[in-house]
């Protein structure tokens, strides 16, 4: 699921919302932000590119993804977080956005738990790594108290990633609540109590408008591409066994390498766009794990040379695999 989910430009405002408020010019680092249009889909992968060389500005603080998650506004999250200020409650807001996920991450990943006397709000891994999963999750807190006059408070949260004792006191004193490190899923744990709560600017004459805009805009998004995911989670699967070709691959699918090939172009990719995305992606979410050297990511990517993946991924990310895991290094 992880190669599907983006986010959008409005999302990425976020961070020059925080160097606004800690006056930091960063004019690459701008620059980089508004590059992308408010409704453009912006890759995980770039996000997090993104928080990391951010935080490396304020090395000094063990969180800074709660105080960019902080300043969220409805303007951040498009049409779906107008939609959620108007609703009723803040059940019916967690419903609308379960709802209308799509328009923000472009695939549906939320589930949502009853677990006797709260509901459980859950993500499965994105790819986006510790910075973008905290930035989320402080601003779906943030969020969720600005509606609610400051009353919404989670039971607890947990992460995927692993945190220092600063890191773990830095996240319980913003979310109030016990925070848990290196668990299988992002999760936000809710009061059953604070679902009844109506929300500040509740107003249902607009919502009715806004929820009709949010089903035409989710109507007009292409469906996530299930075959492009399954030919990457293959991908991911063969590509430390060396050697992957476009008839391996076919031939993995039992179809034609004609058929592979023309239902990847269905889609708007060629083969080689495919495997470069795959092996991009792949490597970042490697990069991050300093347990790994480079010479055995080369070689998960299916590489025979470090330096022939020290070459491709300079061309995808304009960074050596060094300056990309030192910058995710200074991020964590």
């Amino acid at each position: 699921m992880s190669f599907l989910i983006r986010v959008t430009g409005a999302w990425t405002r976020l961070l020059t919302d925080w160097l606004d408020r800690e006056s930091i010019d960063a004019r690459r680092l701008r620059a980089a932000v508004n590059a992308h249009a408010m409704d453009d889909a912006v890759p995980m992968v770039t996000w997090a590119a993104m928080l990391d060389e951010a935080a490396a500005l304020r090395p000094e603080r063990p969180a800074p993804g709660l105080d960019i998650g902080a300043g969220v506004a409805a303007r951040h999250v498009g049409a779906l977080g107008y939609l959620v200020t108007a609703c009723d409650t803040l059940g019916d807001a967690l419903v609308a956005y379960q709802r209308y996920e799509r328009l923000f991450y472009g695939v549906g990943i939320a589930q949502v738990h009853p677990t006797g006397a709260d509901v459980s709000l859950s993500w499965p891994p994105g790819g986006g790594g510790a910075l973008a999963d905290e930035v989320a999750i402080a601003a779906l807190v943030s969020f969720m108290r600005q509606q609610a006059d400051g009353k919404a408070s989670p039971n607890q949260v947990h992460f995927l990633h692993p945190a220092s004792a600063e890191r773990q006191a830095a996240n319980e004193r913003f979310f109030g609540c016990p925070v848990l490190f290196e668990q299988p899923r992002t999760l936000v744990s809710i009061p059953l109590p604070l679902l009844g709560l109506p929300l500040s600017k509740r107003d249902p004459m607009l919502r009715e408008l806004l929820e009709r805009q949010a089903q035409a805009l989710l109507d007009a998004l292409p469906d996530p591409n299930a075959f492009n995911q399954s030919v990457q989670q293959l991908l991911a699967r063969l590509l430390p066994e060396g050697q992957v070709s476009v008839d391996k691959v076919a031939a993995s699918l039992h179809q034609s390498t004609r058929t592979l090939q023309r239902r990847l172009a269905d889609s708007g990719l060629s083969w080689q766009e495919l495997l470069d995305r795959t092996r991009e992606q792949l490597a970042c979410g490697y990069l991050r794990d300093l347990g790994l050297s480079l010479a055995e990511i080369a070689l998960l990517l299916g590489y025979s040379e470090q330096s022939a993946f020290t070459r491709s991924f300079k061309r995808w990310t304009g960074l050596t695999p060094r300056a990309f895991r030192a910058q995710a290094k200074q991020g964590r």
